[in-house]
């Protein structure tokens, strides 16, 4: 993971955050550790034993009230008790202007302090955003994440196997084009996979004996999207009659992802075999299950039903001699 510095977060978010740096550029260097945002009111207030001191220091209304009740001493105590531990920045939301000694203070640690207009849960949601992206699990993986039904297939498989052809397929039959060769996945919460491309290769596929060609100009822009949950890993293989495949469905088969669970269903490629229609079928059959309808062990269970009323049928009809 890239180092992640005050300077990168006011770069890159000063219009969405409106900030205002109100000390010296000294401290932008400093970096954030992680995405967690602090309200140090207990802190200023003199408990400092759990203070969380390398999270992003937020002081709302509430704090700047405190301060600004107390006299010069007593502001100068209670902002020594957070500015005696190492902090990455301090931001101050509302617009509220600090008091002198909370940017004298500031300066002598080296601590930058911004000021923003927006209220202070504004700010702390559009914040929790950007830095829970940076600080999300991530991984790269070799493949290619389509849009069907809504469901998002993550394509994998050796180089040739025909991953590119099949979304290219799709594409054409309506579905939407999310990544093609290189798959951006992020953890975004302990059960959600979000699947996005690499920002050079965005919209373009790589389709052999063609090269290159731009899915948004060929097609359109519904025929893309920028980032989609992967819901389902397809793996598409040769055919190898030395190989067992899945028939019935009723054993489910998963795959780990940034220790995340999902469904993983394996294909066997051959030639003439039209895998785009068993993705529709693989995305309306996920779909069904999400619904509470499993096709294979109602199946299964109709199948089971019917042997044991063969059964019953067949011992009445033995032992009845009329």
């Amino acid at each position: 993971m890239d180092n992640i510095t005050v300077e990168r977060l006011y770069h890159e978010k000063q219009k969405l955050l409106e900030l205002t740096l109100l000390t010296s550029e000294n401290g932008l260097k400093r970096s954030i550790p992680g995405s967690e945002i602090q309200r140090p009111g207990l802190a200023l207030a003199g408990y400092v034993e759990r203070f969380a001191n390398q999270r992003t220091q937020v002081l709302g209304e509430t704090e700047m009230t405190f301060l600004s009740s107390r006299d010069q001493k007593g502001r100068e105590r209670a902002l020594e008790n957070i500015f005696s531990f190492d902090l990455p920045c301090v931001i101050i939301t509302k617009g509220i202007a600090p008091p002198v000694e909370l940017l004298e203070a500031a300066n002598r640690k080296g601590v930058p302090v911004f000021s923003t207009q927006l209220s202070t849960v504004d700010f702390v949601n559009r914040l929790s955003v950007y830095l829970d992206n940076l600080f999300s699990p991530h991984t790269t993986i070799h493949g290619t994440l389509v849009d069907v039904y809504g469901v998002g297939l993550l394509y994998t498989g050796k180089s040739g196997v025909g991953k590119s052809e099949c979304s290219l397929d799709l594409v054409e039959r309506g579905h939407r084009l999310v990544a093609d060769d290189v798959v951006k996945v992020m953890r975004k919460a302990p059960q959600l996979l979000v699947g996005t491309s690499d920002e050079l290769l965005r919209h373009h596929m790589e389709v052999r004996g063609i090269g290159i060609i731009d899915i948004e100009k060929l097609f359109g822009i519904r025929a893309i999207r920028l980032q989609k949950r992967i819901e389902v890993q397809v793996s598409l293989v040769h055919w190898d009659d030395q190989l067992e495949f899945e028939r019935l469905g009723v054993e489910e088969t998963y795959t780990t992802l940034l220790g995340v669970e999902i469904p993983a269903v394996t294909i066997p490629v051959s030639p003439g075999k039209d895998i785009t229609v068993i993705s529709e079928v693989i995305a309306m059959n996920y779909m069904l299950k999400v619904y509470g309808h499993d096709s294979a062990k109602e199946f299964s269970r109709r199948q089971s039903d019917e042997i044991y009323r063969r059964k019953a049928v067949g011992d009445f009809l033995e032992s009845d001699f009329e």
